[in-house]
């Protein structure tokens, strides 16, 4: 297991980036439930404070419902990880406002986590998006708005920018530190066209999306009921088939088959193509309206953090309150 900055190291919105793409959060329709929602491709997101991590390691939804399996409305999903005392989140749930800043002894100590609400769901095409009111690529040195880290493609791949590849700070996919566990993947295949998609995330975010997107879409039945292994290897979803980011990047939606080079520069400006023109529509649609709709997220209600210590001046008012009682 990688511990960042202990373990040592051997080795919205369907959109364009400035062309190709398309759409909004809402309109569009698919699957059983008519779910809407395409997305859009503009800006980018950039970089935001903190030191590397230090310390060690911390320990769908169907549209109606209160509980039940995970995934469905308002359903618990427990997330393993350094989660700075988190231990679930809220498949549906509407986020936290609360920040708190990431203590001595765990993982990015000193950054902090929390404070982005469903409202921010939404990235765009590009990794390093998704994160409220911060703009430009890649995800180096980012606090945790939602909790959860980015996800990496992995440093084997051998091409591309050096943006997309930063497991010195985040690990490997196979990091177990990382909030909801390894990083997994589902793939969602067109029972109309010739188009599949993935869904890549952490474990506990994957194993609940499946469930949601069951609820809600239509696809083929060789979709995965189950996640499966993501290794960042070349068999695996790659960055260049990226068509949207959610939750602070750390969790996308890729099409098979599309290549967006672009991303593959560094270059915030450059172009991106569009997507196939045979791509499922009504699949997507689905897709990216109950990912922005359904992803797990921290809630308040789960900031199980330590109590504050009194401090002298406030043991001494305890103690003031307690005497006028005898």
């Amino acid at each position: 297991m990688f511990v960042p900055g202990i373990s040592s190291r051997e080795t919205k919105q369907l959109g364009r980036r400035r062309g190709g793409g398309g759409g909004g959060k809402g309109g569009g329709g698919g699957g059983k439930s008519g779910s809407s929602g395409s997305s859009g491709r503009s800006g980018s997101s950039g970089s935001s404070g903190g030191t590397k991590g230090s310390g060690s390691s911390g320990s769908s939804g169907s549209s109606s419902g209160s509980s039940g399996s995970v995934g469905s409305r308002g359903s618990s999903v427990p997330v393993s990880g350094s989660t700075v005392g988190r231990s679930s989140a809220v498949s549906y749930g509407s986020g936290t406002t609360k920040v708190v800043t990431i203590p001595q002894g765990q993982p990015f100590s000193g950054r902090t986590s929390g404070g982005a609400t469903r409202g921010s769901i939404y990235g765009n095409q590009q990794y390093g998006s998704g994160y409220p009111g911060v703009n430009g690529l890649g995800t180096t040195g980012r606090n945790f708005p939602f909790v959860f880290w980015p996800l990496v493609w992995g440093g084997g791949l051998g091409y591309g920018a050096a943006y997309l590849h930063n497991t010195n700070e985040y690990g490997e996919p196979n990091n177990s530190s990382r909030p909801g566990g390894p990083m997994t993947q589902a793939a969602f295949s067109s029972n109309t066209t010739n188009s599949t998609f993935h869904v890549v995330a952490d474990n506990s975010t994957v194993v609940a999306l499946i469930a949601s997107i069951s609820s809600n879409c239509s696809f083929a039945s060789n979709s995965s009921k189950t996640p499966s292994t993501f290794n960042g290897a070349a068999t695996d979803p790659l960055p260049e088939q990226a068509v949207q980011y959610y939750r602070a990047s750390s969790v996308v939606l890729t099409l098979d088959g599309y290549n967006d080079t672009a991303a593959l520069t560094g270059d915030a400006n450059a172009t991106a193509p569009p997507l196939p023109s045979n791509v499922d529509q009504n699949l997507l649609n689905c897709l990216n309206a109950t990912i922005g709709e359904a992803v797990p997220l921290i809630e308040d209600s789960a900031m199980r953090l330590s109590a504050p210590s009194l401090g002298a001046v406030g043991l001494v008012y305890v103690l003031w309150c307690l005497s006028s009682f005898f």
